[in-house]
């Protein structure tokens, strides 16, 4: 039987629609298309993915020129002040030993060795020698005014550096200012930090280079 043209072409134009579809077909079961298209391959990514690792907490260390002057091992060591609460590790600290003698001649030793989470702007024996001897014997002799200035030396709160900048109350009652940021801090617009976020098992401690006077 003969097809008429018109009857041909339709035919043609059916395999042909049937060809591509079969062609298709093969392709996507043959993985050939797309790979993220199947859950079999999106499984396949994501386990070739490695798990995000949890970050480790490093702690800031202690910061500042004057850090160098501290021992590198012993008692009087970081390491070791981090052991013993501020008024003891201050004792074993070569920087601190006229501001050690102001506190045992204030009788704040136990005070501040069972004070919690307090922050220290501890003066050097350098900051102490900037005082006329005689205005400095003076105020040692005078233990309601040594305790006043030694108590305006400390903040009821442990102040991180980030946390420094700012006006904060004293334990004396009235308030300090610290500026700048980063490892470069003055206190009271005068007083730097020379070592700065040392840690004692109660404290966190500044060391500056200028004794802080209470206004009051």
């Amino acid at each position: 039987m003969s097809l008429s043209p018109i009857r041909r072409s339709s035919l043609a134009t059916v395999l042909a629609a049937g060809a591509l579809a079969l062609t298709l077909s093969a392709c996507s079961s043959s993985g050939s298309g797309t790979a993220m298209d199947t859950p079999s391959a999106s499984a396949a990514a994501s386990s070739a993915v490695p798990a995000t690792a949890t970050p480790v907490q490093v702690m800031d260390q202690p910061f500042g020129a004057a850090c160098a002057a501290v021992p590198k091992d012993g008692a009087g060591s970081f390491t070791g002040m981090a052991k013993d609460p501020v008024a003891t590790a201050a004792s074993n600290n070569p920087l601190l030993s006229t501001l050690v003698t102001a506190v045992k001649q204030a009788g704040l030793v136990d005070t501040l060795n069972s004070a919690q989470n307090i922050t220290v702007f501890a003066p050097t024996n350098d900051a102490f020698a900037k005082i006329p001897k005689a205005q400095l014997d003076a105020v040692l002799a005078d233990k309601d005014k040594l305790t006043k200035i030694l108590t305006y030396h400390v903040t009821p709160n442990r102040l991180a550096p980030a946390a420094l900048p700012g006006t904060h109350k004293t334990l004396e009652g009235s308030e300090l200012t610290v500026t700048g940021s980063g490892q470069e801090f003055t206190v009271n617009k005068d007083s730097k930090v020379l070592c700065g976020n040392v840690q004692t098992a109660n404290a966190t401690v500044y060391i500056v280079d200028t004794v802080l006077m209470p206004t009051s």
